[in-house]
C-alpha cells in the first residue's frame, strides 16, 4: 500500500504527493523539461540503475510533475504504485502486452476501443483473447484451465451498467494462477476500490472522472510494484507517457475529485428516479435503483452509484435519436465524467464498430441513450429530459 493510505480519501486527493516545491507552493509546479542534468556520472548512474530516485528523462516518466501525479493516483486506489499514461487505451495496451501474452479473458461489455484492441489487434501479435458475457460467467473456469492468465472486466460496464463481483472473480482467477484487472473508470476510486476487493490491477481512463473537466486526455494503471515494474518498459518504448502539462492539469483535478463525484452520484440518482416512471422511457439502467438487477452487489462493493446511467426510449431508433437531438443541456457528445452533462447513443459512438447482431447479443439496443450526469442542477437536467421526451 502507498504510505498515505492512513489518511481519508479526501485528504489523500490533496496531500497525496511527497513532491514539495522548494519555494513553498502548495501545488507542484510544471516541469516542462525533457532532460535533467547531473553533477557527476556517478549521480546519473544511481538514477539510471534505480539505486536512487530522481528525474532523468520525461519520456521515461522520470519528471517531478509526473512523480507527484503518480503518488497521488496510487494513494487514491490504495495501490503501491501507479503509472501515468497519455490515455486509458495506452494504459490498457501496456497492461495487455506485459501481462496478457498467455491469454486474456474479457468478461461482459467494455468500451468499444477496448473490444477492438482485444478482438482485432492483439490476435495479430499472437495473443489469444476470449470474450464471455455476464450470462456466461460459468465458462470462466473452463477458460482459466485453458491457460489464460489475465482476466479483464469493467464494473459497472459501458453502457448497460452491468456489475460483476470483484471478490468472487478474483478468488476464482487466483486459484488458477491468473491475475485480475478492473477498469474502474465509471466508478472512480471514490465509489469503488477494486484492489481492496482482491483485484491485481486497476486501470482508468483519467480523461473521465479523474480529469473531470473535459480538458485533458490521460490514463493510469495501478497495482503492486512487483506487477507494475514489467509494464514500465512497454510504456517507455511505446512512447505512451503523458506530457508534464497534462500531468499538472490532472493533479489539479484530483484535488476536487471527491466533491465532484459525490455531486455526480446525487444528481444521477435523482435523474434515474425521475426517468424510472416516465411514460416515454421503457427501462432505466442505474445501480442506485432498487429495481436494478445489480443493486444488491452495488451496495456491497461500491461506496456510491456513480454519475452514469442509461435509458431506453420507448419506440424505435428514430424516436431515440429525436430525444437526443432535442436535448438542450445535455450536449450530444462522446466521453463522460465532466462538469457538463452529455448524451450519446452507444450505437453511434462507443459501440458503433460492433455489428447490430453483436450489439443485440450484448444487450445494447438501438433505443439506448447513455447519460453522463454532470454538475448542473439536477432539476434542470430532469426538465431538459422531460421536454425532449415530451416533444
Amino acid at each position: 500500500m502507498s504510505e498515505n493510505t492512513a489518511h481519508s480519501l479526501a485528504t489523500r486527493a490533496i496531500h497525496g504527493s511527497k513532491q514539495k516545491d522548494a519555494h513553498g507552493s502548495p501545488y507542484p509546479p510544471v516541469y516542462n523539461t525533457t532532460t535533467f542534468a547531473f553533477a557527476s556520472t556517478a549521480d546519473l548512474l544511481d538514477v539510471v540503475d534505480g539505486r536512487k530516485p530522481g528525474s532523468l528523462y520525461t519520456r521515461y516518466g522520470l519528471n517531478p510533475t509526473i512523480f507527484a501525479l503518480e503518488e497521488t493516483l496510487a494513494g487514491l486506489e490504495g495501490a503501491e504504485l501507479a503509472w501515468a499514461f497519455c490515455s486509458g487505451m495506452a494504459a490498457e495496451t501496456a497492461l495487455f502486452l506485459s501481462h496478457g501474452r498467455d491469454g486474456i479473458i474479457c468478461i461482459g461489455d467494455a468500451y468499444g476501443g477496448t473490444l477492438e484492441l482485444l478482438a482485432a489487434q492483439l490476435p495479430l501479435l499472437g495473443i489469444r483473447t476470449h470474450f464471455i458475457l455476464g450470462s456466461e460467467i460459468d465458462r470462466l473456469d473452463e477458460l482459466l484451465v485453458g491457460g489464460a492468465k489475465l482476466v479483464f472486466f469493467e464494473t459497472p460496464t459501458n453502457p448497460t451498467l452491468e456489475l460483476f463481483d470483484i471478490r468472487a472473480i478474483a478468488a476464482k482467477a487466483h486459484a488458477h494462477g491468473a491475475r485480475v484487472a478492473v477498469d474502474n473508470t465509471f466508478a472512480s476510486p471514490v465509489n469503488q476500490r477494486p484492489l481492496e476487493l482482491g483485484a491485481d490491477f486497476v486501470v482508468h481512463s483519467a480523461t473521465k472522472y479523474l480529469g473531470g473537466h473535459s480538458d485533458l486526455t490521460a490514463g493510469t494503471l495501478m497495482g503492486t510494484k512487483e506487477l507494475l515494474l514489467p509494464v514500465w518498459n512497454w510504456r517507455k518504448n511505446l512512447g505512451s507517457m503523458l506530457a508534464p502539462e497534462t500531468a499538472s492539469l490532472l493533479s489539479r483535478s484530483l484535488r476536487t475529485l471527491i466533491v465532484r463525484v459525490q455531486r455526480h452520484n446525487a444528481s444521477a440518482q435523482a435523474v434515474a428516479e425521475a426517468m424510472l416512471g416516465h411514460p416515454g422511457v421503457s427501462r432505466v439502467f442505474y445501480p442506485g435503483l432498487p429495481e436494478f438487477p445489480g443493486h444488491a452487489l452495488a451496495k456491497g462493493q461500491m461506496h456510491g452509484f456513480g454519475g452514469m446511467l442509461t435509458i431506453e426510449i420507448k419506440g424505435d431508433v428514430a424516436d431515440a435519436t429525436g430525444v437526443a437531438d432535442r436535448l438542450r443541456l445535455f450536449a450530444l457528445a462522446p466521453s463522460l465524467g465532466g462538469a457538463e452533462s452529455l448524451v450519446t447513443q452507444p450505437r453511434t459512438t462507443t459501440h458503433h464498430g460492433l455489428t447490430p447482431e453483436e450489439r443485440a447479443r450484448r444487450g445494447i439496443s438501438d433505443t439506448m441513450l447513455r447519460l453522463s450526469v454532470g454538475l448542473e442542477d439536477p432539476d434542470d437536467l430532469i426538465a431538459d429530459l422531460e421536454q425532449a421526451l415530451r416533444s
